[in-house]
């Protein structure tokens, strides 16, 4: 398949999210590795940047949902400065999608729900890490984890308070086509008051 792909505006269609939806799915049809797969960077106070490789629950038009511990770097950042950026890259079609925009909680029982679709190892671990913090030694995170997974033996694990999901609604969604001689094709919506309105970037 070719990284290099036509993009104009008559191939756009008016809403983001079903134009984002045509091009994950194609992705996931084409053979991309992990799709759902992005870039999430955020910002403090202090206004430095930082930037973590997330994988994307779900979205829909009320935004695009990633989960994480509350008490993590990035946790701590969205409480300080509830903003924040998504960049999915998908190399074996020349594609990127960059997203900015406003992150709010999800609700709890919606965080419930992607806490129990996640495999059992997984809640485990997310239980045990207190993730982003410092740790003194490995074998003190897998002890950690061995005796809960003992503890939960007979039980499925459930979401603690301090990990869930964020919902970032965009503000700006680009649509971003490699071409040759870095002529690349970009098109970004903008929300406006009464909509999207859709631009033409240079490369």
């Amino acid at each position: 398949m070719s990284r290099t792909r036509t993009l104009t505006l008559a191939d756009l269609v008016a809403d983001p999210f079903r134009q984002f939806a045509v091009w994950y799915k194609l992705a996931r049809a084409e053979g991309v590795p992990y799709p759902e797969a992005c870039a999430v960077a955020t910002s403090g106070r202090d206004a430095r940047p930082s930037v973590r490789m997330v994988l994307l629950k779900e979205f829909d038009t009320r935004g695009f949902v990633f989960a994480t511990n509350y008490e993590s770097r990035k946790g701590r950042e969205l409480a300080e400065n509830p903003n924040a950026a998504l960049l999915f890259y998908w190399h074996l079609q020349g594609r990127q999608v960059r997203i900015e925009g406003a992150v709010a909680r999800v609700s709890p029982d919606e965080a419930d729900a992607i806490f129990a679709d996640r495999p059992r190892g997984s809640r485990i671990s997310a239980l045990a890490s207190q993730q982003s913090r410092p740790l003194v030694s490995r074998d003190e995170l897998l002890e950690r984890v061995r005796r809960l997974d003992s503890e939960l033996a007979e039980r499925e694990p459930e979401r603690a308070g301090h990990w869930g999901g964020y919902r970032l609604d965009p503000i700006a969604i680009e649509f971003w086509q490699h071409e040759e001689n870095r002529l690349h094709h970009r098109f970004v919506y903008r929300r406006e008051h009464d909509g999207w309105r859709i631009e033409m970037l240079q490369p």
